[in-house]
């Protein structure tokens, strides 16, 4: 049996850790209203630095990173919070359809950023699947844009912080061990939401804490598979396997909320399977036409 490259380890890890984002999600839903996004964040971030503690003890890594890579490490972590908070806040003031499609704008950014300043060249099925994509994206959430201005361009903010964050996870690959990145932005996160959080704090109940728990626990994981999944291939490449959270999400959404699956909504989760397969297929091939040209 044929051994995983690091592109297929990469691409498994992208599309797990989009399984795990949207759980997390349906976690987020579960909580219920009372509890405050600063809150929901805190108690992510929180877990996630203990999970990344444990994991760099264990392998004697360092916590946070070289000196010289620090203003990187910040960087990350600071457009990672600012991601976090703008759609959080999108979220809760603009319609649900409207904020998943300016917030999937992310891996076209990805793809440009990783273009323009890690060199990373754009292959020819690149962009017309991260069309295709979105495309699908646009059919599953269905949004009217009726929403205030303000919201939505919280979350085109959120897209385009996200898209520098992990553009930046790519960069620290051969750099900064991944889990010291994680360590570094959950670190961050949870200091820059104390304030907040204390200010408007609510005493969960005990279903709203084992939700609590359910956010950071999927959301520590899922950090970690992206984080590896950035490493491991090359960010234009990966990034459309984001997409396929909005298919997960449908699945989850029907089974743990009860919500419906529109026609449109399955064609649009059949666009985006069929974008991640046809760079998978086209990646592949590509591969094996590189290695008949090594052989002799």
């Amino acid at each position: 049996m044929a051994r995983l490259t690091q592109k297929q380890k990469g691409i498994l890890l992208m599309i797990l850790s989009a399984l795990l984002f949207s759980s997390m999600q349906i976690a987020v839903h579960l909580s219920g209203d009372r509890i405050p996004v600063m809150e929901q964040v805190f108690f992510r971030n929180s877990i996630s630095l203990v999970v990344a503690l444990i994991l760099i003890r264990r392998n004697h890594l360092s916590v946070f990173g070289p000196r010289r890579y620090q203003k990187w490490l910040f960087g990350r972590s600071f457009f990672g919070f600012l991601g976090v908070i703008t759609v959080f806040y999108a979220s809760n003031n603009a319609a649900q359809a409207d904020v998943a499609i300016l917030s999937k704008l992310s891996p076209f950014l990805v793809t440009l950023f990783a273009v323009i300043f890690l060199k990373e060249k754009l292959s020819k099925v690149q962009i017309p699947a991260l069309l295709l994509a979105f495309g699908g994206a646009v059919l599953v959430a269905n949004p009217s844009f009726n929403s205030n201005l303000w919201p939505l361009a919280m979350a085109f903010i959120s897209s385009v912080t996200s898209g520098v964050a992990y553009t930046l996870l790519s960069y620290f690959k051969d750099k900064v061990d991944a889990l010291t990145v994680i360590m570094h932005f959950s670190t961050f996160s949870m200091v820059a939401s104390i304030p907040v959080m204390l200010a408007d704090f609510v005493w969960p109940t005990p279903f709203e804490l084992g939700c609590l728990l359910a956010i950071g626990l999927f959301g520590s994981f899922g950090q970690i598979c992206l984080t590896y999944a950035y490493r491991m291939a090359p960010a234009s490449e990966v990034s459309v396997y984001n997409y396929a959270g909005i298919p997960f999400s449908m699945v989850l959404g029907f089974l743990f909320l009860g919500e419906g699956l529109s026609p449109t909504s399955l064609v649009g989760g059949a666009l985006v399977v069929a974008a991640s397969v046809l760079v998978y297929l086209y990646s592949g091939r590509k591969s094996g036409k590189m290695a008949d040209k090594r052989q002799p």
